[in-house]
């Protein structure tokens, strides 16, 4: 090419390039801070109704999977995804029944009380057979003769809730016969919390297994609520104190899962875990006053605050990065914030941002069919933390469901209640409106 040609190609790519740099985004010509950041999921402030939409997708999906029947032969219970019996269902029909408290919708209250009722008029006939030594459903073993606080605890909770709610309440219509069945069951569950659960020698719900005296972080929430919910408050709020003594570990402002008598406590933080201490303080918080257990809520907060993933999830052990991010845990999280923000044991800022953060992770791991993504199957208690990095997850984990139902409704209230918008591209709450033009959310293309 002759020197000439060059020139000129040099000159005219020369002039592209300057026309094009004076064309693009550069501080002198853009507010660059108002640039689209590239998240993960969505960020901003969700509307209630889409909430809603979110709950109702996951609340059709489980009256389309689970069954409140009997099988063709009349002996066993209809077998649906998910076991009408177990606790994660327990704490399901405490959640359906929240949700329909605070959304105003019906169905959701319906499809705890039919599972309810059914379980509590099924249970005589099963007893009958019990007591005859014919073997029975498994399942329906666990109502009519429970052996350990899943079998009792958080189901128990569930069923008081709903004899609270049907105390002068048009929604939840009880006959005489019906609340017979309903106290009854009731009143086996509770006997078996209260009175034959093995305990410690200083009186803490504990397990034999997997060695004797072992302390489990799940049983504050299997057996706590229960008997606070059935009068007890000063058993339930002493249960809650030696849980802390053992299981606190200041540091860290977290929980361990597990605790065996001895000198050395291996210190595993998991996830679930730590929801269900921190729903526990919430549930006692419903029904009293107690300053310390709101005091031991609000260090619990703190310690969690700042283990939140930037994605709005927390770790499945949460103070390890390099485990995987989980949504039951989440949700238990993102409910108990919502929850005291709504009751006013916290106030609305700092929390509110990572409350939303948390919900949009949640609201992405509903899918389209209404199943829950992203939760650990059920765990037992290990000193080690490849058990619980390798934890298998599953849309069919029942775990996730109960707790994105709660979490969900007290968003969708939150949300209704409370003025909180976008502000210079972040979340905000505001005791009066802004009236800011910001966009609700920023999506990821």
């Amino acid at each position: 090419m002759k020197i000439r040609e060059i020139l000129i190609s040099t000159i005219l790519l020369t002039t592209t390039m300057t026309a094009a740099a004076q064309n693009a985004q550069n501080d002198a010509n853009t507010p660059l801070h108002l640039l689209t950041p590239n998240y993960t999921y969505r960020y901003g402030v969700p509307k209630a109704d889409e909430v809603k939409k979110s709950m109702d997708r996951i609340k059709d999906y489980l009256y389309d999977n689970t069954f409140c029947e009997l099988d063709k032969n009349g002996t066993e219970l209809k077998r649906g995804t998910f076991r009408l019996t177990s606790y994660e269902w327990g704490v399901t029909y405490s959640a359906m029944l929240r949700a329909g408290e605070l959304t105003g919708d019906q169905s959701y209250t319906r499809y705890a009380t039919e599972r309810i009722m059914f379980l509590c008029e099924q249970a005589p006939r099963f007893r009958d057979r019990l007591d005859k030594g014919e073997d029975i459903d498994p399942l329906m073993r666990q109502v009519v003769k429970p052996e350990a606080l899943d079998d009792a605890g958080a189901i128990c909770a569930s069923m008081i809730k709903m004899r609270r709610l049907s105390d002068g309440k048009d929604n939840i219509k009880l006959s005489k016969k019906q609340r017979e069945l309903l106290d009854k069951q009731i009143e086996n569950y509770y006997t078996f919390i209260s009175k034959e659960q093995y305990r410690y020698s200083d009186g803490q719900f504990a397990r034999l297994r997997p060695v004797k005296n072992t302390c489990w972080l799940d049983d504050m929430f299997m057996g706590i609520p229960s008997l606070c919910l059935h009068g007890e408050t000063e058993d339930a709020v002493r249960q809650f104190y030696l849980f802390h003594e053992k299981m606190w570990v200041p540091e860290k402002k977290l929980y361990r899962h597990g605790w065996t008598p001895g000198n050395y406590h291996p210190s595993f933080f998991w996830g679930r875990a730590n929801g269900w201490a921190l729903l526990t303080a919430c549930e006692l918080l419903d029904c009293t006053d107690n300053a310390m257990v709101l005091t031991f809520f609000k260090e619990h907060l703190d310690g969690l605050m700042g283990l939140q993933g930037n994605d709005g999830a927390w770790h499945q052990l949460l103070d390890r990065n390099d485990t995987y991010l989980e949504t039951s845990c989440t949700a238990i999280y993102c409910y108990c914030l919502a929850h005291a923000i709504n009751k006013g044991w916290i106030k609305p800022e700092p929390y509110i941002g990572q409350t939303l953060l948390a919900w949009n992770y949640i609201n992405e791991h509903i899918n389209s069919l209404g199943q829950v993504e992203g939760t650990c199957v059920g765990t037992g208690l290990a000193f080690d933390p490849a058990f619980y990095a390798y934890r298998p997850i599953s849309n069919f984990a029942a775990h996730g469901y109960g707790p994105v139902i709660w979490a969900g409704a007290e968003i969708y209230q939150l949300l209704k209640n409370n003025s909180i918008k976008m502000n210079d591209s972040a979340v905000h709450y505001y005791e009066e409106d802004p009236q800011t033009d910001e966009p609700i959310f920023y999506v990821k293309e």
